[in-house]
């Protein structure tokens, strides 16, 4: 059994060892998520999302820096990388682009593997971020491989949101994409010494201001989100925050901004409003995983192969073939 008091009391050995057991889903670190769930729910988790290219590492990096020094708080940061095809394992490395980090202990890196997950976030991320929080640091910084439209998963676990943008990358295609506006809490422009950078931040600024506009008409023909009503009736507009991560330009403006919106989710209740949102998904998730264990140790691997060879041949529909395993009448 992990001995969590270890864990808790600040050892970096074992700490590392138990997001190992998390991430790998083992009898022992799901024990450890049971206990440890009730010293959770005091971090402050900030979710960095962008496209590929707009220097998120260097963003968070930096932003970790300027919160040891200027907020004198800890920080963890979980960098969600993409997968190795072959291994399963993360490929990237952030801890390699974070050296600047390495020796202070007010600092923990943890990299993922995303594992093929859809939205950037491996599917026991909410587990390594849990184990973090009961761990004691006050901001948990986590950072997505950046795969485009379904990246609104982020904002289902963070408290504040941030979508960097960087000029260049096809900017009013990039500020109108999919989901965006709705999971931004703070819009950022990094690489702001780039060409490019006004008619970036002026798209931005045109789209954020329809979709606001459109949230407060409530249009008919708009998906209405929780970010939306949480828009619509408690007055945040996400800001826009030009930097250069690579000068430590803006980033005292973005950490600003993230207390600022703590403060604003804390004084409207949006706060619990979140945490609840975030652990509703967090059930859901597990429960669907849960669902689908009992499920296979209760159907032969034979009996799902010849199904599976039935809708192979065209006699059965992928439909049909779930009507009848759920059904049992396989039989």
């Amino acid at each position: 059994m992990v001995d969590l008091d270890t864990v808790t009391s600040g050892n970096r050995l074992a700490l590392a060892r138990l997001l190992t057991e998390v991430e790998n889903q083992t009898p022992a670190g799901e024990q450890a998520l049971d206990r440890l769930f009730v010293r959770s729910g005091r971090a402050h988790l900030v979710g960095i999302t962008g496209a590929p290219g707009t220097g998120k590492s260097s963003l968070v990096s930096c932003l970790a820096k300027n919160i040891r020094a200027e907020q004198k708080q800890t920080v963890a940061i979980v960098a969600v990388d993409p997968s190795s095809p072959f291994t399963g394992g993360a490929i990237l490395g952030d801890r390699v682009r974070m050296r600047e980090l390495a020796g202070d202990q007010g600092v923990f890196i943890r990299s993922m593997a995303s594992r093929g997950e859809l939205g950037g976030l491996a599917r026991t991320t909410a587990g390594v971020v849990q184990v973090l929080d009961a761990a004691g640091f006050d901001f948990i910084l986590i950072e997505t491989v950046g795969a485009g439209q379904s990246e609104v998963d982020i904002a289902r676990l963070a408290h504040t949101t941030l979508v960097v943008e960087a000029p260049g990358l096809g900017d009013d295609i990039q500020a109108i994409k999919a989901g965006i506006l709705e999971i931004a809490d703070i819009l950022v422009i990094n690489k702001a010494d780039l060409p490019g950078v006004e008619n970036t931040e002026r798209a931005l600024r045109a789209n954020l201001d329809l979709g606001y506009n459109i949230r407060l008409n409530h249009n008919s023909a708009h998906k209405v989100t929780i970010n939306d009503v949480e828009t619509a009736t408690s007055g945040w507009t996400p800001p826009i925050i030009k930097t250069v991560a690579t000068q430590h330009s803006g980033i005292g403006e973005i950490v600003a901004e993230i207390l600022r919106h703590r403060e604003h989710l804390l004084k409207t209740g949006l706060w619990q409003q979140r945490d609840h949102e975030r652990l509703r998904t967090e059930v859901s998730h597990l429960l669907q995983t849960e669902l689908v264990k009992r499920w296979q140790k209760s159907v032969s691997p034979q009996v799902f192969e010849s199904l599976l060879q039935q809708v192979f041949e065209r006699k059965v529909s992928p439909g049909a073939a779930i009507d009848t395993l759920l059904n049992d009448s396989y039989n």
